[in-house]
């Protein structure tokens, strides 16, 4: 993505021939949502005039307050490549502003540079954030509905014919690349219909809007190929679940913080302490990062996704891994996050949990080199090892008696979050599932 001023976006815009702009946000629960406006009222939106009712978006505001302002960043304009017809779409992300004119609190965009902030007071320049997400390809049925049938029998790194999603993986590489992304792999993931697209470490703002440009690239596309797309942690039982592994380093002007040549594996003291923060607070932020009642189908031991608290240089079963890259590229992986989570949201409490490992000169546990999934509890208890919670229910207990992530929230957001989710984690509760009827309906 480029930097851009307002006069570059008026040229563009006639150069392209665009014909409407959507005006992009993201609510609580990470779900995009836009205002679009003809071409004629650009100038209007650049002046930041544009106008939409938050009491109509989840988790915003109530009737009574409704009116909010849409402020353009500049920097996110991108002329959507695959549209055609009379004109083009081009889109601007935008962060939600009060009628006072100050950044709406309930915002996850405005959130996370409320963290930021903090982050700089303590005298980091930057938390970048490479993520890894992934996704399933399921077909669509006669009515262009999706179906349970996957797309493909693929395994990790296959190539086609076994991998019938090959083009459409292509395809949304080529679209994503027109849109500015760099992007680094693609491939077969290693359950059947899923894949992973790897694409370049950003600011955590620039990539947290690039996830949510990402998921509206791979569905549009996989549609075209009569597919659909689904970032669901765990659609099919008995293989592995979709995650999000989130590749973070804080930096400090052109120098990267966690890089210690010296250090032990040649991590600083800074990436020790956030490291420190991040697994002390990893149970209780796990309500946001994984915030779904299905996102616990996806943490359970054999399938690859992490369910225990420990960290690793090498090993590849615990929550946090350390890649082997250094001096630049020395970063966390946190093997946790997926791609259900609002990202804006995701890496805010993250990011407060490492800043607060950093302020507290907190110290990690010694790192565990042996696979976690064949250890006893009675050897995960020896080794200081906890689980992170096995339930929505649970996580959001957790989540309330955390302070440090809650002030990551704000009142505003976690209110409206826990909320919102207790009454998912309800719905589920009280419905009858088809594994009870199997189960019982004859037995009893």
């Amino acid at each position: 993505m480029g930097k851009y001023t307002r006069e570059d976006i008026e040229r563009m815009a006639k150069e392209e021939n665009v014909k409407f702009i959507r005006l992009q946000f993201t609510d609580i629960l990470g779900t995009i949502k836009n205002v679009e406006i003809p071409i004629s009222q650009l100038p209007k939106a650049l002046d930041n005039k544009i106008m939409f009712d938050g009491s109509s978006i989840e988790g915003f505001v109530r009737i009574e307050e409704s009116d909010m302002y849409l402020y353009p960043d500049l920097d996110t304009w991108v002329v959507f490549p695959w549209t055609t017809g009379d004109g083009k779409v081009a889109r601007l992300i935008c962060d939600i502003y009060t009628p006072e004119g100050t950044p709406f609190i309930g915002d996850p965009r405005v959130n996370l540079k409320r963290v930021l902030e903090e982050m700089k007071e303590l005298g980091f320049t930057s938390f970048n954030l490479g993520p890894e997400p992934e996704f399933f390809l399921f077909k669509l049925d006669e009515k262009a509905e999706p179906t349970s049938e996957l797309n493909d029998a693929g395994g990790y790194f296959d190539l086609a014919p076994t991998d019938l999603g090959e083009n459409c993986r292509r395809d949304i590489v080529i679209e994503l690349e027109n849109m500015g992304f760099e992007i680094e792999a693609s491939h077969h993931e290693v359950a059947p219909g899923q894949h992973e697209i790897d694409f370049k470490y950003a600011d955590v703002v620039t990539a947290c809007d690039n996830i949510q440009t990402f998921k509206l690239v791979v569905k549009t596309i996989a549609r075209k190929h009569g597919l659909h797309a689904t970032f669901m942690p765990k659609p099919v039982f008995g293989i592995n679940g979709s995650g999000m592994h989130s590749n973070v380093s804080l930096f400090r002007g052109g120098e990267n913080a966690f890089f210690d040549e010296k250090g032990k594996f040649q991590l600083s003291e800074t990436a020790y302490q956030f490291l420190a923060g991040v697994l002390k607070h990893a149970p209780n932020f796990t309500a946001v990062t994984n915030p779904t009642v299905n996102s616990y189908k996806r943490l359970v031991p054999g399938y690859e996704a992490p369910c225990y608290v420990a960290w690793s240089p090498k090993n590849r079963s615990p929550l946090v891994r350390i890649p082997s890259s250094r001096g630049m590229s020395t970063r966390l992986e946190i093997r946790s996050v997926d791609p259900s989570a609002n990202p804006y949201l995701a890496m805010a409490v993250i990011l407060k949990a490492g800043l607060d490992g950093i302020k507290n000169k907190l110290t990690p546990p010694d790192p565990v080199d042996r696979n976690i999934y064949v250890m006893t509890k009675e050897e995960r208890l020896k080794e200081g090892i906890v689980d992170l919670p096995s339930t929505l229910e649970q996580a959001l207990e957790n989540l309330k008696s955390d302070e440090v992530i809650k002030d990551a929230l704000g009142p505003h957001i976690l209110e409206r979050f826990i909320e919102a989710k207790e009454i998912e984690w309800d719905m589920f509760r009280v419905q009858v599932h088809p594994w009870e009827l199997e189960q019982y309906l004859k037995q009893y």
